[in-house]
């Protein structure tokens, strides 16, 4: 049956394929899908707001050791205005509730699109979600690992007579960048492995590609770590390597089943 200008069909083969929804009725959607998850935001902000102490005292102990090795008090956090440190609990507040309310925006974006995905296509991007959201944190908790040996071996560049005090806000936005770059950097074998499943790539082709990956993998780690830091710029780089090549392994095996499955869109063309 045909739509009118203002209905949306949905896919033939998609899991809510009887349903048919008017362009209001999806906005009306949209709307209560982003109240809910702003809901959900705003109360993980007030709980994160309540532990931002421990977190701060985690953040900080990098520093508390850096004025340890000094044996003197010129190196502390700077909080230079009357409101940084409120701000910088916001800051906290937001992120730590960003990650606490994840798991309902991420289902109100789902629940948004699934009808508009097929059978397919939400398996896919279930599996997607089930390994991404682990290889992030994973990321993220290397990135804890390795900031204090950064902050320590930065320090040790300090002059004895000099004082390091760290500026709240440049000292927030250079862990939480360090923690969002090392989860994003796990999580991209998991792009490598969609790109396949969307046929853009085959999995042949990204472990040919080991050097170029071998050669991304330590300048990213020696970027991200300490120069003088060889341990944790091998062991980061590393990771990174046996994820690239994990991807490529699967990549082959989902290519060995859709040969299987389709002959006719694998003739070699040497043939």
């Amino acid at each position: 049956m045909a739509t009118t200008d203002t209905e949306v069909a949905m896919p033939e083969d998609g899991p809510y394929r009887d349903r048919k929804m008017t362009l209001a009725a999806h906005l009306l959607e949209l709307r209560k899908r982003l109240m809910i998850a702003a809901a959900a935001l705003v109360v993980g902000m007030v709980v994160a707001f309540l532990i931002t102490d421990p977190v701060i005292h985690l953040l900080t102990q990098p520093i508390a050791l850096v004025a340890e090795r000094r044996g003197d008090d010129f190196a502390q956090l700077n909080f230079d205005s009357v409101t940084a440190g409120f701000d910088m609990r916001m800051r906290i507040a937001f992120a730590l509730g960003l990650l606490m309310s994840a798991p309902v925006w991420l289902w109100q974006i789902w629940a948004f699109i699934m009808p508009g995905l097929t059978r397919k296509e939400v398996r896919y991007t279930v599996g997607f979600m089930a390994t991404a959201i682990p290889l992030f944190f994973a990321g993220c908790y290397v990135g804890l690992v390795i900031m204090p040996h950064i902050i320590e071996l930065m320090a040790s560049f300090v002059p004895e007579a000099g004082a390091q005090f760290y500026k709240y806000d440049y000292y927030y936005d250079f862990v939480f960048k360090l923690l969002l770059v090392l989860g994003v950097a796990f999580v991209s074998p998991v792009f490598l492995v969609a790109l396949n499943l969307a046929g853009i790539i085959t999995g042949k082709a990204i472990l040919k590609g080991w050097r170029v990956a071998v050669v991304v993998a330590t300048a990213f780690a020696a970027i991200s770590t300490p120069a003088a830091d060889i341990t944790s710029m091998l062991l980061l780089a590393g990771i990174l390597i046996v994820l690239y090549v994990l991807a490529g392994l699967l990549s082959m095996l989902f290519d060995r089943r859709k040969r299987k499955r389709h002959p006719e869109m694998f003739v070699d063309p040497e043939v």
